[in-house]
Parts: C-alpha cells; structure tokens; sequence
C-alpha cells in the first residue's frame, strides 16, 4: 500500500470530505491522526472510529482553529497535513457568503504562511460537492442539495450546478501529496449542468417520484462556459459519472433517512 508506514494528519475530520479522506487514507496504508473539535461528541467520532483499519492506524485528538498550539500534537511527526478544517461565523442573512468568504481567507493565509516557512503547498478547490455522505448529521452544501431533490428549490439562481463526487474530491487530496511533481492550484469539477438535466436524470433512476413534472416545460439551454479537468486529470483522477454520484446521494440521504422520499 503506498501509505505504509506514513502519518499524515487531517484537520477538521469529522467533516463532509474529511471523513471519506480519512477512510481513504486508511484504505491505502496510512497512519492517520484526525483532529475533531470534540472528543465527547459521538457524532464527530462515531463514523470516524468505524472506519476499516481505525482501530490500527486511526488517533484522534481534539483541537479547535480558535485556540493557538491546539493541533500541535495532532501534526508532531506528520509528513503532511491534510488541512480541511474551516472556522466560519455565519451570517443570518446568507451562511453559504460567509462560508465561501472563510475559505478564501483561509487559503490565502495558507499561501503566506507556505512561502514564509518554506513548505510545499497544494490547493485543491472542489465545486458543489455531492456523493454519498459518512457522518451521521448532514452538512451545508449536502442540506442545499438534498433541499433541491425534495422540493426542486434551486440551490443557485441560474440553475447551474458545478459538482464533484466527494469521493473524487478526497481522492484528490491524497494523489496531490502522492505526486511530487503536484503544485498550485487544482479545480475539482466533474460536470458542469442545468439543473433541469439533474431532474432528468433523477427521473429516469427513480420513476415513481415524478421528477418529470418539474422539467416538463423546460428546455435545456447551451451552458454559457465549461471547466477543464485536465490538471485535475493530471494527478491521476478518474471521475466518478453524474449518474452514479446523484443515485449515491440519493440513497444515503435515504439511508439516512434524512430524505422524505
């Protein structure tokens, strides 16, 4: 396996792409020291610890982005640091602005502190995120989506969604370490689509909800711009097909009976 023997530590673990990113890493050898921002709290341990090979290669520790020195330990003796963890104070008003707003200053302190300390950065940047989820409680793009399969709400006003697999977007992550020759910035997006041809498709995996009724009277119009996967194809990603991400979105929110369908 090619992470044998390696730690590596992933921040915020408890978290959408977090978690599939840990149950990768194990998968592929890796020791893997996951930071949560609380140990008490089953929700953010439960699924992390009933990963295959956890109980070997898994440690868990507590840390908060809000408290200084707080991952220090999780990081000692790590030779990479998967940095998914996000501090986000959110707006009544709109929480997905504050969200994107957080992210953005977290990567360009990121890129400074890279530069000042002389460490090798990689930036993976996914767009809409969807895929079958690990943690127990749903998480804010995967609310927004599952708000649109349930009651057709756009989750963008243009009805234009960007989307990635969550596994791929993981997947990604590790290949970028994996690679020496990764740097800068990755775009992760496997389809660019209306929202009417995810209606459509929706439609033909689960007939008896009658998805048909909402794209009835539309048509579905050249989109204005597309995306390149090249570099992203360049680590050695192979996208997961629209198809198989929205029916494993599906059946886990299912699953988890967190869609009334």
């Amino acid at each position: 396996m090619s992470g044998e023997g390696k730690v590596v530590c992933v921040t915020g673990a408890s978290g959408y792409i977090a978690s599939w990113l840990v149950k990768l890493l194990l998968a592929r050898g890796y020791t893997v020291h996951a930071t949560v921002r609380s140990l008490d709290d089953p929700k953010k341990t439960e699924h992390l610890l009933a990963l295959d090979g956890a109980k070997e290669r898994l440690s868990l520790f507590e840390a908060n982005l809000s408290v200084e020195g707080s991952f220090d330990s999780a990081v000692d003796g790590c030779v990479c640091v998967f940095h998914t963890a996000s501090p986000v104070l959110l707006s009544v008003d709109d929480p997905q602005l504050w969200y994107h707003l957080s992210k953005i200053q977290a990567e360009n302190a990121a890129v400074k502190f890279s530069r000042e300390n002389g460490l090798d950065l990689v930036i993976i940047n996914p767009g809409y995120v969807i895929g079958p989820l690990l943690q127990p409680s749903i998480n804010l793009t995967s609310q927004g989506f599952w708000s649109f399969i349930e009651t057709g709400k756009e989750v963008f006003p243009d009805g234009i969604y960007i989307l990635v697999d969550v596994r791929d977007t993981a997947i990604a992550h590790i290949l970028a370490f994996e690679k020496p020759e990764a740097n800068g910035r990755y775009c992760m997006v496997g389809n660019v689509v209306r929202s009417v041809e995810i209606m459509m498709i929706l439609d033909k995996l689960y007939p008896d909800l009658d998805y048909s009724l909402r794209y009835k009277d539309k048509c579905v119009e050249k989109l204005p711009y597309s995306i390149s996967k090249a570099k992203a194809e360049s680590l050695g990603v192979e996208f997961t097909p629209l198809v198989v991400s929205l029916k494993d979105s599906v059946d886990s929110l299912k699953e988890k009976k967190l869609l009334n369908l």
